[in-house]
C-alpha cells in the first residue's frame, strides 16, 4: 500500500514556513502523499436550528486546498497532493476544473488526486449560493463535466446545473485527473463504484467495519462493467489508536483491497508540529 499523511488543518496554524517544513518533512520521511480536507467557511454554532453537532465551527482553521497545493507544488518534488475531500457541489464546476488543472500542471503532472464529497455543512452551502438538498445529484453531473473539461479542447453542455457554450480550459492537464469519492452512504458507494477512480474512507471508518462497504463498492463497479481490481481504496489510521493496532489494521485493510492508507494526527492532543511529525515517523516505521 502507498502510505500518506493527513495535513493537520485545524492545528498547524498559519505560518507559511511551518507549513512548508511540515510538507517537506513528510516527503523526506518517505510518505507517498499528503491528504488535505477542506471547509470554505466555519459557522457560529450558537442558537442553530437544527442544533449544531459538528466539532468544526468558526474557530476551526482550514487552509484552502488549491491555494495550499499551489504553494506546496513548488516546495516538494514527488509528494502526491490529495483533497480529502473537496466539497464539490458547493463549488463552481468549471472553476474547480481550472484550479485542479493548474495544480496538476504546476506540480509537474501526475501529482494531484481529487477526492470529492458532498459535505454536511448547510451553512456553507447557503453562503456559497448552492442548494444543499440536491448536492448528491449535482456531484454526479459535476464529475462528468470535470473529466470532459480536462479531455476536450472545447465542449458544449446544457445540464441541470451547468451550462457551457463552446468553451474549454487552456491550459489543460495532460491527463484526466483521478477522482476519488469520500463518504459512506449507500448512494455514495454506488456512485463511487460506478464512476469513481477510488474511495476515501473518511468519517472514521474502521478496518473491522469496512468489509460490507468494500463489497458494495466492488458490486457497483462490477455492475457497471468495471474491474474492481482497478478501483483504489484509501484507508485511514489514527494517532489516537493504540500503535500496536497500526500494522494489524493496515494488513486487514490490504486484505480488503486497500491500495492506500493515511495517518491522521488531528485531535490527538499534540501541542506542537514536531509531535505531529513524530507520530507520523512512528506510523511509517510500524508499517515498514
Amino acid at each position: 500500500m502507498r502510505i500518506g499523511a493527513v495535513f493537520p488543518q485545524t492545528e498547524i496554524g498559519d505560518d507559511p514556513t511551518v507549513i512548508a517544513d511540515f510538507a517537506q518533512a513528510v516527503e523526506g520521511m518517505g510518505f507517498d502523499h499528503l491528504l488535505v480536507g477542506e471547509h470554505v467557511l466555519g459557522a457560529d454554532p450558537a442558537d442553530r436550528d437544527p442544533p449544531w453537532t459538528s466539532v468544526f465551527t468558526k474557530d476551526s482553521a482550514f487552509h484552502e486546498p488549491f491555494v495550499l497545493f499551489g504553494y506546496l507544488a513548488g516546495l516538494t518534488a514527488s509528494l502526491e497532493l490529495v483533497t480529502g475531500v473537496l466539497i464539490l457541489p458547493q463549488r463552481q464546476t468549471a472553476l474547480v476544473a481550472k484550479q485542479a488543472a493548474e495544480v496538476d500542471i504546476l506540480s509537474g503532472g501526475r501529482r494531484l488526486r481529487l477526492g470529492v464529497g458532498i459535505g454536511w455543512n448547510y451553512v456553507e452551502y447557503e453562503a456559497l449560493g448552492q442548494d444543499f438538498a440536491t448536492r448528491g445529484r449535482r456531484q454526479e453531473e459535476q464529475v462528468r463535466l470535470l473529466r470532459d473539461l480536462w479531455r476536450e479542447e472545447t465542449l458544449s453542455l446544457s445540464g441541470e446545473w451547468d451550462r457551457i457554450d463552446r468553451a474549454g480550459l487552456n491550459p489543460r492537464p495532460g491527463r484526466e485527473i483521478p477522482i476519488w469519492f469520500g463518504g459512506s452512504s449507500d448512494r455514495l458507494l454506488e456512485r463511487a463504484g460506478r464512476t469513481g477512480d477510488g474511495w476515501i474512507a473518511t468519517g472514521g471508518v474502521r478496518a473491522e467495519q469496512a468489509g460490507p462497504i468494500v463489497d458494495k463498492l466492488h458490486a457497483s463497479a462490477q455492475a457497471a462493467g468495471r474491474d474492481p481490481r482497478s478501483f483504489g481504496i484509501e484507508a485511514w489510521a489514527s494517532a489516537q489508536d493504540d500503535p500496536k493496532r497500526w500494522a494489524a489494521d493496515a494488513e486487514r485493510w490490504e486484505r480488503l483491497g486497500a491500495t492506500h492508507i493515511s495517518m491522521t494526527t488531528t485531535s490527538a492532543g499534540f501541542r506542537s508540529v514536531d509531535e505531529h511529525l513524530e507520530a507520523l515517523r512512528r506510523f511509517k516505521a510500524a508499517l515498514g
